[in-house]
């Protein structure tokens, strides 16, 4: 009977985090410790927007990666001098340190000095992207 109860608890307590992960994936919120960081075109092998820049953190078997894409690049379509830039985590394995990066995909919204505005990990909604996108301007 004891077996039966930790089981039950078990469950309960794995199923209470997976609903709160999934609830908090894709967010566009703010990081106190993503305030001092700035990014420059060097770093990113592309220059930046003219009002801000939407930075990707993608890998090549992600398949919300690729859908992540999609939704950056219509708000990118419709938001002028917001600029898209796709990284492969892979291959910059530094700067997903430096940034602390724990998931693809990644989106790093900054302004158009390269300053880390919003983040989100997941794939993000279009209407948060575009809300996090009026506080970088």
């Amino acid at each position: 009977m004891t077996g039966l109860v930790v089981c039950v608890l078990v469950l309960a307590a794995a199923s209470a985090f997976g609903v709160l992960q999934r609830r908090r994936s894709g967010r566009v919120g703010v990081r106190v410790r993503d305030g001092e960081k700035r990014l420059d075109a060097a770093e990113l092998g592309e220059a930046l927007g003219e009002r801000a820049t939407l930075l990707q953190f993608s890998s090549a078997f992600c398949a919300p990666c690729r859908a992540t894409r999609r939704v950056l690049a219509e708000v990118t379509a419709m938001v002028p001098g917001v600029a898209h830039v796709e990284i492969d985590a892979e291959q910059h394995l530094d700067l997903v340190r430096r940034l602390d990066i724990l998931k693809t995909p990644t989106v790093l919204v900054l302004d158009a000095d390269g300053r880390i505005v919003r983040r989100a990990a997941g794939q993000p909604r279009k209407a948060d992207v575009i809300a996090a996108l009026g506080e970088a301007v």
